[in-house]
Order: structure tokens, then sequence, then C-alpha cells
């Protein structure tokens, strides 16, 4: 029986928590749902437990399934029940998961899908790109194009904003008191916190009139890696060293270790085609909602980033 103004959201991690935190005193009390899997829900593991104990205190109902191992017809079953999908899956899944989960949201004819596409404008960027994952995002914009059935919304939002300063990433080394601009030091990058995702989220579902078979641009921040390292400066009150990655450096690096995320990551950005965005004319800044800048963000975790000697 489908639940009418029901939403079902994907996943609770960084970004479903901050989805589901801001979609929850919109919704009516038992309309809102989120599905994880079964291991999740019967962890021992602290941290789950208090996002669990979380989300019930929310009203948020829990359905267990896994989008990994169920095959579509499944899914799709689950879906049916609801007007709205929201997937916060993220790339975790593995290649064909987000085919598969748009396949099932459309078999299923859910009112409206908003994909995992919560990142760069993929359009832009174009296939045989350095990350392959990114071919299949462009696969989910056209089945979601070729169809009438399932109104969809596409959430563009640039890097989220502590992946930049991951250091695994690579960019922002503090241990080495360097920041490793990609391509250049004038390459700009669209950078949103997933809290601030979140909350732009659930009001672009609600706001009137409906938005509906569109990529909504939102930006916390957009902002050149020479913006980035002048930022640190201030805030840690020292120089840090600025250095340029090429993308001929990148793509001889990736091309030595073909598998590695970072390295297709970062061959990506440094590129700059689809990566970064007037924040002027986005969704956010066109309605004047607040949100947090690079700066910003810096300043609220600067104690680790104070921390961290070279």
């Amino acid at each position: 029986m489908i639940q009418h103004n029901a939403i079902l959201v994907l996943g609770a991690g960084q970004l479903g928590m901050a989805v589901l935190r801001n979609l929850a005193p919109r919704v009516v009390k038992g309309q809102l749902s989120v599905l994880l899997r079964a291991s999740t829900v019967a962890s021992n593991d602290p941290a789950k437990q208090r996002d669990l104990a979380e989300l019930r205190g929310l009203g948020v109902g829990i359905i267990e399934g896994d989008l990994a191992q169920q095959f579509t017809e499944a899914l799709a079953a689950t879906f049916r029940r609801y007007d709205t999908v929201v997937s916060c899956t993220g790339f975790v899944g593995g290649p064909g998961v987000q085919r598969k989960i748009a396949r099932a949201a459309l078999d299923a004819r859910v009112k409206r899908f908003v994909p995992w596409q919560f990142g760069v404008d993929y359009d832009v960027i174009g296939r045989g790109s350095p990350q392959d994952l990114f071919d299949e995002q462009l696969d989910v914009r056209d089945m979601l194009r070729a169809q009438r059935n399932t109104e969809w919304i596409i959430v563009s939002t640039g890097m989220f904003t502590s992946f930049l300063f991951e250091p695994a990433f690579g960019v922002v080394d503090l241990a080495a008191n360097t920041v490793n601009a990609l391509g250049s030091l004038d390459n700009a990058v669209t950078l949103t916190t997933a809290e601030d995702i979140g909350a732009l989220t659930a009001e672009i579902l609600f706001t009137q009139p409906r938005i509906a078979n569109q990529v909504v641009h939102v930006a916390g921040d957009t902002v050149t890696y020479r913006a980035v390292a002048d930022a640190l400066d201030r805030l840690l009150e020292r120089k840090v060293t600025r250095r340029e990655w090429p993308v001929p450096e990148l793509l001889r690096a990736l091309a030595a270790e073909p598998d590695d995320a970072m390295r297709k990551y970062r061959a990506v950005f440094a590129q700059g085609h689809g990566v970064a965005w007037d924040k002027a004319q986005t969704f956010n800044a066109q309605r004047g909602i607040a949100v947090c800048t690079a700066e910003q963000w810096l300043r609220l975790h600067q104690d680790r980033f104070r921390s961290l000697r070279p």
C-alpha cells in the first residue's frame, strides 16, 4: 500500500543523517523512513547505535534492506510503498548499484526520485573521465530523462567540504605544510557541507512551485586552491607552501595505479570541468539561504588543523 506523501531515504551515513534530520520536522509522523542493512540495525557499534537512537527519536521508521545484494524487483517492491525516494548511499555499493537503484525507482513508479548525484556536474564532465564511476551517473541521468512517469531532482553540490581537507585526498597536506593544487592554483572547486546539503535537499523537495525534472545547483562556496591556501595562512598564522599538480602528472600517477580511487578523483578535479559553478547562480544564493563557506568550515574545525604541525 502506498503511503501518500511518504518519503524513503536510502542510507544513514553522513549525508543520509543530515537529510533525515532536516526532513523529520517537515514530514507528518510516520511518513518518513530510512532503508538500512540488517547488519547496521543489529550492530553493537556505539556510533551506529547513537544514530539509530536519534532516528527513532525523530520518528523515522527503520526499514531493512540491502541495496547491493537485493535484486531490482525486491527493491522496487519496497520503493513502491513510498511517494518519494531519496538516495544517500554514495558509491560504496560498487559498480552497477546506482543504475539498479534508479531502475527500481522507475519500475516502482514512485512519484519523485532523488538519485545519488550529490557531487559534480556529470553532464559537463561527460563520459570517459578518469573517474569511471561517473559514467554510471550519466547512465542514471539518461534513464531518468528517457521516461515520464517519475519526477526526478538532481542536486549538484560539488565536493563535500570535509573531503577537500581529508589527508588521504592529498590536497591539504598540513603534515608537509603544503596545499597541492589540482591542475593549477587558480582552478576552482565548489564545496558544500553535508549539513548544508541535507538542509538544502529538504528545502528543494518542499519548494513551491514544485521543482521537477531538473538539475539544481547548490554551493556552500566556490573557491580556488590559491584561496584555500590563503585561508589556511590566516587560520594557522603561518605561510603554507603552494604546489601545483598538473593534469599530465596526475594522469601518469593514475596510470601507475589505475584502481586507486583517490588518484581518479584528483585527475577529474584537476581537469577543471564541471567541478565548480558560480555561487551567485545557485538555489541557495537566489533564495538567500545561509550556508557554510570554506573558511567558516575551517574555523569551526580550527583546533584540529592547528594541532597538525609540519
